[in-house]
């Protein structure tokens, strides 16, 4: 049941941090025939699934360098928050009419723009290799070929990103306290705090994602 939630968590956080690369996909290949244009978008996507899972395999490694995993964190933090406010503004991509550029593209793309994604899973599995791999072949492939869908949830369903942004910062004040140094200062500074710094990151993102919810509502 725990490796369940740990790949619907996974799924959750690819889901949400992958409208960039959804809207990357569907602009390169947009000019391909129909034909060319499924393969292109499913040879991205294996590609980006060897991709993604070398990068959190690195990830993983260099999450065990003592203050890696606390800086690490912190930049899922500030990538929780930024989603929060993602102006969702692409540009610099070119539609292409060869697939195999396309697919260069949609690998390049996926690379440059994998940092939140690779970061979260890595600190979500902990180290389990099953789980990063299951998690990343079962996601990739519904976010390049559901791209359109999950762009249209993500934008009349807002909840699904506070609940993404909510995650990210419970998984991010887990890598805090899982830092070989910056963990063991924490735990000496008391028992609650080490025990709800994960629950209380998570509350602020929640309430201030709620916030700027309503006051869009109201604008």
């Amino acid at each position: 049941m725990e490796h369940i939630i740990l790949l619907l968590k996974i799924l959750m956080i690819n889901l949400v941090l992958s409208g960039d690369n959804a809207v990357v996909i569907a602009m390169a290949s947009k000019n391909l025939p129909e034909k060319q244009r499924s393969q292109a978008i499913w040879w991205g996507a294996i590609g980006a699934v060897g991709l993604r899972c070398v990068l959190t395999f690195v990830a993983v490694l260099l999450l065990r360098i003592p203050f890696i995993q606390a800086a690490g964190g912190l930049l899922l933090l500030w990538i929780a928050f930024k989603l929060l406010y993602d102006n969702e503004d692409h540009v610099g991509i070119r539609a292409e009419t060869s697939i195999w550029k396309a697919i260069q593209v949609i690998l390049v793309a996926d690379f440059v723009m994998s940092l939140d994604n690779v970061l979260a899973i890595a600190a979500l599995a902990n180290g389990d290799i099953a789980i990063i791999v299951i998690g990343i072949a079962i996601s990739i492939p519904i976010v390049v070929w559901g791209s359109n869908i999950i762009a249209i949830w993500l934008h009349r369903v807002p909840v699904l990103v506070l609940l993404g942004s909510a995650i990210l910062a419970f998984t991010a004040g887990e890598m805090l306290l899982r830092d070989s140094r910056l963990g063991v200062w924490l735990a000496s500074a008391g028992e609650v705090l080490h025990a709800g710094l994960p629950g209380l990151l998570a509350a602020v993102v929640i309430v201030v994602g709620t916030y700027r919810q309503l006051r869009a509502r109201h604008i």
